[in-house]
């Protein structure tokens, strides 16, 4: 599931990003700009930009469960800057913390809808816990994570849900790209 190359384009991209943005240099314009080839940059995907430091401890997590920009680049690049400034979870990243942390980019498949928890696996499927308009989402194989009923909490626990009465349940897969630590 995971492609660890810390040369593949789509991790250089959030990198590069990140750092343009913290140096107050000119921001990415696109994909092409870190490596050619239409066929990976002009696809429309979700995505999701993690940023973790050296000791593996999450620094900054912003993505999307449904596309919003017209290609996967764009995508990388707004979620790269969510991630790095804009998760409430951590104060603003600074240029100073580059060289500790390493970057993650999780491409998603369509979500699909489930009729019951065997469809589950949480080192293959992350879930999407739905009641109203209320939605959690939790990525697959994630350390600690080891069973279906965990992986159900944590998800509706983000979104603000108690019990599973009425939730809906959507599965996806990622192809997850990740820097060398």
């Amino acid at each position: 599931m995971a492609e660890k190359n810390s040369s593949h384009p789509y991790v250089l991209l959030a990198r590069e990003t990140v750092r343009r943005r913290l140096a107050g240099e000119t921001p990415v314009r696109g994909g092409i700009e870190i490596a050619d080839g239409p066929d990976i940059w002009g696809v429309r995907r979700a995505c999701f930009v993690s940023i973790k430091t050296k000791r593996g401890d999450l620094r900054g997590c912003i993505g999307t469960i449904e596309p919003v920009q017209p290609t996967i680049d764009l995508e990388i690049i707004s979620n790269a800057i969510s991630s790095s400034t804009r998760d409430p979870r951590f104060p603003p990243m600074t240029s100073g913390e580059l060289l500790g942390v390493v970057f993650s980019v999780d491409v998603l498949s369509e979500p699909e809808r489930i009729s019951s928890l065997d469809q589950l696996d949480p080192k293959r499927w992350g879930v999407i816990v739905s009641r109203g308009m209320r939605r959690g989402v939790l990525l697959p194989d994630l350390d600690g994570v080891d069973s279906v009923n965990l992986q159900i909490d944590i998800a509706s626990q983000k979104a603000g849900i108690r019990g599973t009465d009425g939730v809906s349940i959507d599965r996806f897969s990622v192809k997850r790209y990740k820097e060398e630590d």
